[in-house]
């Protein structure tokens, strides 16, 4: 027997050690590794109400927080699941997002303003705890949009720059445009920058920056910075809820302007994707384009971006985001083509405040009704 105990001791700790092997592979499947709760501050909020924490991505990911973990934030007011992604469309619109962004941690609703939401303010605590590791691994690789940087990489300057016409409904053809930021200091801006020469552009709509700050970026933009000095373009510094009061009251001060301005137009944000996106959607459902042309327009930043396929289920998921939009201005709602354009009025006069006489002027310029030679209206569509 004094022979036999020291095999079997061997055997029972082998057995100890095999069930908490399975014991841990078990947790792991599930998403129960523990990770230590992670206390931060707010180091900044931004005008769209992103959160940046003063933890930066680096010590986020040394305690072995990954993206595609979901974890439980408490900040302000508010306590919220959220995933840790890299991009605000790694999450439907209106869900919350831990996105890891140039080194920094933000807090963020897609479309949303969580500053609002949570009342936070610079210096509030923030509580991170690990909710499901890897729980949302497979949602984000779905969604997840890589893009490069360099013009060789795409099909055009066009492509490259965002750069389009839009032509949904009766928008008259070379009247309205869209692009990303001719002003950033990015590969992009000088191609916008050209190219809105090419096609003409007398009225910009810039989404994005301030009026009192943008001649200070005018420099490697002589047409654009021609058109602001004839008091041609209106910077309006807007976020992204498109309910808020201070986005709506923008937006009816930049539509007024291009009531009261010839085009053609151009309509951008910083990359004319997602303010530009909305506005120009709106433009488009008000000048009777259907769904599927809005939905289809909206999308085609994200192909020249990231060349996402058509009819994919990358491009299904990030498509609701302009659907969801109108579906909260009608109500919650999904709209219809029937229902498109009298939700799109409806916004307009009862949120953004235009007058009928504004969104006439709006209609007229955008489809070319009347035609003018030497200062004289000749005919009429």
């Amino acid at each position: 027997m004094k022979q036999v105990r020291p095999i079997i001791l061997v055997f029972l700790f082998s057995a100890m050690l095999a069930f908490t092997s399975c014991a841990t592979f078990q947790q792991e499947a599930e998403g129960q590794i523990p990770l230590p709760p992670l206390e931060s501050t707010v180091a900044a909020i931004d005008k769209y109400g992103n959160l940046t924490l003063q933890m930066g991505k680096e010590e986020l990911l040394g305690f072995g927080y990954e993206v595609g973990d979901i974890t439980e934030i408490t900040v302000g007011s508010l306590s919220f699941e959220a995933p840790i992604g890299t991009s605000y469309s790694d999450v439907d619109k209106g869900n919350l997002l831990v996105r890891l962004n140039q080194g920094s941690v933000m807090l963020a609703i897609n479309y949303g303003d969580l500053g609002k939401a949570s009342s936070a303010v610079v210096g509030s605590p923030v509580l991170i705890t690990l909710s499901r590791k890897g729980g949302y691994l497979q949602q984000f690789e779905l969604r997840r949009l890589v893009r490069s940087e360099n013009r060789e990489d795409y099909a055009s300057d066009e492509v490259f720059a965002n750069f389009r016409m839009v032509q949904n409904g009766s928008i008259a053809a070379n009247t309205l445009y869209r692009s990303a930021n001719p002003l950033l200091d990015d590969p992009r801006a000088p191609y916008v920058e050209a190219l809105a020469r090419e096609a003409g552009i007398r009225t910009v709509i810039n989404l994005a920056d301030e009026q009192t700050g943008l001649y200070a970026n005018l420099g490697q933009a002589p047409y654009y910075k021609a058109l602001a000095e004839e008091g041609s373009v209106i910077a309006l510094n807007m976020g992204v809820t498109c309910t808020d009061p201070d986005f709506t009251a923008k937006l009816r001060e930049g539509l007024a302007f291009m009531a009261s301005h010839k085009g053609p137009y151009l309509v951008h944000c910083n990359e004319g994707k997602d303010r530009a996106g909305f506005v120009i959607a709106l433009l488009s459902a008000l000048m009777g384009a259907t769904v599927d042309e809005v939905v289809e327009d909206y999308m085609k930043s994200y192909q020249n971006y990231y060349g996402l396929e058509k009819g994919s289920e990358r491009y299904k998921l990030i498509s609701k985001i302009i659907l969801d939009l109108f579906a909260d201005l009608n109500g919650g709602k999904a709209v219809t083509n029937r229902s498109l354009g009298s939700v799109a009025r409806a916004y307009l006069t009862d949120q953004v405040e235009l007058s009928p006489g504004q969104i006439r002027a709006i209609q007229d310029n955008l489809s070319a009704r009347k035609l003018e030679i030497h200062g004289s209206i000749v005919f009429t569509l």
